[in-house]
């Protein structure tokens, strides 16, 4: 006995085509929806990375002060005349708001006029080494002094010869370069006017 052959136009079979239809597009949907969410997770990776290599300026040294070390005094030419310098020719200061061989610059003074600083006895070329000393500071460190003078460095002097902190007054006192006798000198030496020609006529 023959069955009866169904129609595809039947109720049943277009709904079950219909299902079919529905289930495969949202599969595809899914699939690009997953894509997507991959490619985004991966491109906000890359951009919030950050870089690992520091600028060369974020580890500069900001400070004036010379490496540690035993210091060396010596004497140097200058339009002040001889001054105290450092073993570099960095000119040197004394303060005079200082009591003795104890420092009065601390802190923000301390970081406009740095301490000439020293590990072990100052080495001497050239200058009295009777009036080389050290004092101890209150961060414990041990500060050069000459003839009772602690010794400092001026943070605008940013090459040896200059002599830009001369006669400046800050911090409650008045600073000056020091002579090879270890006193503050105040004033540029007088320059001697030629002697006048004394040439005879015929």
């Amino acid at each position: 006995m023959n069955r009866p052959h169904r129609s595809r136009a039947e109720p049943g079979f277009q709904r079950k085509k219909s299902v079919m239809k529905r289930g495969i597009a949202l599969a595809l949907g899914a699939t690009a929806v997953a894509a997507l969410a991959a490619g985004c997770g991966s491109s906000t990776s890359k951009t919030a990375t950050p870089s690992a290599t520091p600028s060369p300026s974020a580890s500069a040294p900001s400070s004036g002060t010379p490496a540690t070390g035993a210091a060396t005094l010596k004497v140097a030419s200058s339009p002040l005349g001889q001054v105290l310098v450092d073993g570099a020719g960095r000119t040197l200061y004394l303060f005079q708001a200082d009591t003795g061989t104890t420092s009065n610059c601390n802190g923000a003074c301390a970081m406009a006029w740095p301490p000439n600083i020293t590990t072990g006895q100052p080495n001497s070329n050239g200058v009295n080494a009777s009036l080389v000393g050290t004092t101890t500071r209150m961060d414990h460190s041990t500060q050069v002094t000459y003839k009772g003078h602690p010794l400092y460095y001026f943070a605008e002097d940013t090459k040896p010869g200059q002599t830009n902190g001369e006669g400046v007054n800050a911090f409650g006192g008045a600073w000056y370069v020091v002579s090879p006798s270890g006193d503050a000198i105040t004033s540029a030496p007088s320059m001697q006017s030629p002697a006048p020609s004394t040439g005879g006529g015929y």
